[in-house]
């Protein structure tokens, strides 16, 4: 073989570094690294956040079980959760008894019925809003998991066609000409890879979390509403 093309083979394979390849990239390619690397650096954003978000939710709702189930009134309770940044259960507790003390003043049997559906009614609105920060941008994730790899998939076959075209233009085969463009092409598919496994992964992960603080947070809103029948019923 040539010590000609040997040299410059071998300093094409030198030069085949992740950077290299970035900057030697078409185009469109460059679009498509930077757009998967923007999203895998974003998801990673939100699997942080959301790690804290649900241990500090259940951590709340931990502690909130404590102190409910402890003995003390509700009134007490109530009293001393007041000046809170409340979220989870203690949320839902405190917005039932705001909407408990508006409605105090009923004394018709048809009145405590009403207030019975309106302490319902006003529970579900709040494990709605709960739900809602638990589950915000869950779907920037699965959209990664999902749209990721053919992306990335788009980058080598685009990749692969300028390798192609490479080779046509020089009408040389050589691995000087042919590796740049197929390392590139890979490297695109590698990227999407990177961003949609850990995107899926912690997407299901977090879907099972919300799923587990949903039953709770209803779990503890019938029980709640359980309650207040019972203390309605002693009043009429």
């Amino acid at each position: 073989m040539d010590p000609v093309a040997v040299d410059t083979v071998a300093k094409a394979a030198g030069e085949i570094s992740l950077w290299h390849l970035v900057m030697q990239a078409s185009l469109v390619v460059k679009i498509v690294m930077i757009g998967l690397t923007a999203a895998s650096v974003w998801s990673w954003a939100i699997i942080i956040e959301k790690l804290l978000a649900v241990r500090r939710m259940n951590s709340a709702n931990d502690k909130f079980e404590q102190f409910f189930w402890s003995g003390q009134s509700l009134e007490d309770l109530f009293l001393s959760m007041g000046n809170r940044n409340n979220i989870g259960l203690a949320a839902i507790f405190m917005a039932a008894m705001r909407e408990w003390k508006r409605s105090q003043e009923a004394s018709l049997r048809a009145g405590f019925q009403g207030v019975q559906k309106r302490i319902e009614k006003v529970m579900d609105v709040q494990i709605q809003k709960e739900m809602h920060d638990v589950e915000s941008r869950l779907l920037f994730l699965a959209t990664t998991g999902s749209a990721a790899p053919f992306i990335g998939l788009f980058g080598t076959v685009w990749g692969i066609m300028i390798s192609f075209q490479a080779i046509a233009n020089s009408q040389n085969t050589n691995l000087a000409v042919v590796a740049p463009g197929i390392a590139e092409a890979l490297f695109a598919t590698a990227i999407g890879l990177v961003a949609a496994i850990p995107a899926t992964i912690f997407y299901n992960m977090y879907t099972a979390d919300a799923g587990k603080i949903g039953a709770r947070l209803e779990n503890f809103a019938d029980e709640f509403s359980a309650i207040i029948s019972r203390q309605l019923d002693e009043r009429v």
